[in-house]
């Protein structure tokens, strides 16, 4: 490949704002008018002219647990998903959910919690925190609960 046989660049570059005249775009407002806000500087994105912004004007996170820190809240973890990912006898803890699930180990400082939505059809043990209608579908479905903090 030589210089005289290049392919010819296509896109034309940005014309650079503010230097002088010889840069094509004037010199003294250099393309941005003539007064106004918008001449004198960068206006931020969320700037809405004036009035009361959008993220003043949303209400505040209502509800019971809007005191609560969602980071700490445990890993909640149904009855489908046993289902699916483990078999009959399988011992259910913490190390096991995280190895499965590919949770990384900031997130599994939360812990886990077994909830009873869905249907359990299969025998597990389980070592991880529950509810208690889970603890009786667990115990119904001919597992075991072994969980003590």
């Amino acid at each position: 490949m030589n210089l005289s046989n290049l392919p010819k660049s296509v896109k034309t570059g940005k014309k650079r704002l503010g230097r002088g005249y010889g840069s094509g775009v004037g010199g003294h407002t250099v393309g941005r008018g003539q007064k106004g806000q918008k001449t004198r500087g960068v206006m931020p994105l969320w700037f809405e002219g004036g009035q009361l912004p959008i993220v003043r004007r949303t209400p505040f996170i209502k509800g019971k647990h809007r005191f609560q820190v969602i980071n700490l809240q445990p890993i909640t973890v149904n009855f489908d998903i046993l289902s699916k990912y483990f078999n009959d006898k399988d011992v259910i803890d913490a190390a096991l959910l995280v190895k499965t699930f590919k949770v990384s180990d900031k997130e599994a400082k939360r812990g886990f919690k077994i909830i009873a939505t869905g249907k359990l059809e299969k025998a597990l043990e389980v070592n991880v925190l529950a509810t208690a209608g889970a603890i009786k579908a667990i115990e119904k479905a001919g597992g075991k609960y072994t969980f003590s903090k």
